[in-house]
């Protein structure tokens, strides 16, 4: 995407069902965890490179022994630089112990950390607030009874989270934050607690405290008191945790906004953000890897037994197409089709923009992760050039030249842009990405034939449209086209988004600017200040006030009027954006209907006061956060 933003987090957890000496037996390794779990990580770093952070808990351990490891990092290769520490611990088992010892299971997990069998493993992007160690999951709520500890990470944002911060101090609280991450945790840690007590209550006269410790380990319903702690947020969101007992889950909000995926044979449980993740590190079959259901939480009990229950009536599924566009990685099966299916709904727009004139037009894409969606719109312009050929010899109606050239014709392609530098434009501050994005783009010379030539670019998505205006069109301009069609796979981003992703801004969005310009030429700023007194005055509608924004204007103007901002007055070429429409995006995408980026249909309640408050805010010159 030439307008990288901040992308969602990741998960990964890993519970082993055998006795650790059984991995060590079998696989020859005592990190057979360690390793599976570097891999569930490194296949999801698309997902985070702010932070990284793994935890390990190990069960059963003997009063005075370290039971919950935890190391967290924002070096820049955090993975990398966590699993050396995790490995250095592995060596130091051979200098202590010997070879034999480092090959003892129960002698590694009295002695060296990370050697436990229940894993938790959090990627972290950003989407508000400072880049520190501090920020970054899994977070630890620590307890002397090993039944009250409680390890956290997650990929969520929630909506309501004054309102959560208001529940906590209810219950007698003194939160000191007010994250959402904060909130969350200290909410799930609220219920466990109470989870604790009610089974303590319940046999304090039939054993001793010593005894009633393991009593309460082996009966956590942790099912319960997810019931009792999810039953506020409002949010998207994929939440892992881990208890200080061994116990484990990983729960999905109602609407399945946020992606979680398992797998479970009778040697390992795994759940990662992403399928291709497990995929690669345990090489099973796709088939074999199953989706959390929505509202529904994958419960790991201490000895290993697993369910997938109901912790809230699901809703209609409205997981995140945007997600499916551009965030996950493209060799999950589902979304490589996707996004191939994406480009190719395009073909009409795209023949309709250059006229037909498939012979002087040149096609690329750009960034490589619009390269699926460009072999997808390759492939429907072969099939619109087969459908051409069966006219000529059914109708004899000759289409691009004789026929001897319509026979031999195949789409121009070409490799136009690449990146030149690694810069992530979207992490430095608003002063200095002008600097820097108009430094990020190279281009293939010599392959343009100046004047003539239309040249069509396909990205993931045009947000900002900074890097296009920056960048991207100065540096197509150079190759002297006479026309740059710029297209997007995703519909114009209209709205913000509160669920995971940091697009809260509403003047950082492209076609707003767009719909602003477009209600000064007409005379219509009127419009903004009515939109402006609903939002301010139904501060708790569910009715998204700021559609009215764009009621007024088609598509086409809208699009239209972004190639008009982007164009500055050096770029000699005529220029032209166009992007997806929702109905295609629905019939592409058909099993992933979260499109509120583009229509403002939010799945939630919170999420329709968000884009209100946004457009409050952008009103009254604030740039906070809306949530």
């Amino acid at each position: 995407m030439s307008d990288a933003i901040k992308h969602e987090c990741g998960i990964a957890m890993i519970r082993l069902r055998k006795s650790p000496q059984y991995y060590i037996d079998k696989y020859g390794t005592n990190a057979f965890a360690a390793n599976r779990m570097y891999v569930l990580m490194q296949k999801q770093i698309n997902r985070g490179q702010d932070g990284a952070g793994v935890a390990n808990v190990k069960i059963d351990t003997k009063p005075g022994t370290r039971y919950i490891s935890r190391y967290r990092s924002i070096e820049a290769s955090a993975v990398n630089y966590i699993f050396d520490k995790i490995n250095a611990k592995y060596k130091k088992a051979k200098k202590l112990g010997g070879k034999k010892a480092a090959k003892d299971a129960e002698w590694l997990k009295e002695n060296i950390a990370f050697t436990g069998e229940v894993w938790l493993g959090h990627l972290r992007y950003g989407t508000h607030g400072e880049n520190s160690i501090e920020t970054c999951h899994p977070f630890l709520k620590q307890n002397n009874w090993r039944s009250r500890n409680l390890v956290m990470a997650g990929n969520f944002n929630m909506t309501n989270n004054e309102e959560l911060f208001s529940k906590l101090v209810q219950l007698g609280q003194h939160p000191k934050e007010k994250t959402d991450t904060v909130t969350v945790m200290e909410k799930v840690g609220h219920f466990l607690d109470e989870e604790n007590q009610r089974i303590f209550d319940k046999h304090k006269h039939q054993y001793s405290n010593e005894q009633i410790t393991h009593v309460i380990e082996n009966e956590l319903d942790v099912a319960r008191i997810l019931r009792r702690s999810c039953r506020d947020f409002d949010g998207g969101y994929a939440m892992a945790g881990m208890i200080g007992n061994g116990s484990a889950f990983v729960v999905r909000d109602p609407i399945g906004i946020r992606p979680a995926f398992y797998y479970a044979d009778d040697e390992i449980i795994v759940v990662a953000s992403e399928k291709p993740a497990i995929k690669s590190a345990f090489n099973i079959d796709f088939n074999a890897i199953k989706e959390i259901k929505p509202g529904h939480a994958l419960v790991i009990n201490k000895d290993g037994s697993y369910a997938e229950t109901e912790i809230m009536p699901a809703k209609e599924k409205k997981s995140c197409s945007f997600e499916r566009i551009y965030f996950s990685r493209g060799t999950d099966p589902g979304i490589y089709q996707e996004r191939k299916n994406l480009g190719k709904a395009l073909i009409p727009q795209i023949l309709k923009a250059i006229d037909f004139d498939l012979k002087n037009t040149v096609f690329s894409y750009i960034p490589n992760t619009a390269e699926t969606a460009f072999l997808g719109m390759i492939e429907g312009l072969e099939d619109y050039l087969s459908a051409k050929r069966r006219e000529v010899f059914l109708d004899g109606k000759p289409h691009i030249g004789d026929l001897e050239d319509l026979l031999s014709f195949r789409p121009r392609v070409e490799k136009l842009v690449s990146k030149d530098v690694k810069l992530r434009t979207f992490i430095t501050n608003d002063s200095d990405r002008d600097a820097i994005v108009a430094n990020v783009y190279d281009t293939t010379y010599e392959v343009i034939k100046p004047g003539i030539d239309t040249l069509v670019v396909i990205d993931d998505s045009v947000v900002r449209g900074t890097t296009l205006e920056k960048s991207i069109l100065t540096t197509l301009d150079k190759l002297n086209p006479k026309r740059i069609v710029i297209v997007s796979s995703a519909p114009q981003i209209r709205f913000p988004d509160c669920y995971g992703i940091d697009m809260s801004r509403m003047k950082e969005f492209i076609a707003f600017r767009a719909a602003l310009a477009l209600l000064k030429e007409r005379k219509l700023e009127n419009v903004l200040d009515k939109v402006y007194d609903s939002c301010v005055a139904h501060s708790i509608s569910n009715v998204n006030y700021v559609k009215e924004v764009y009621s007024l204007f088609t598509d086409e103007e809208i699009s239209d009027k972004i190639a008009e901002i982007v164009t500055s007055s050096d770029i000699k070429a005529d220029v032209k954006v166009i992007f997806q429409t929702v109905d295609n995006l629905h019939k592409c995408i058909p099993d992933h209907l979260g499109d509120w980026y583009f229509t403002g249909n939010y799945p939630t309640t919170g999420g329709t006061r968000v884009v209100n408050r946004a457009f409050a805010n952008y009103m009254e010159g604030k740039t906070e956060r809306a949530y």
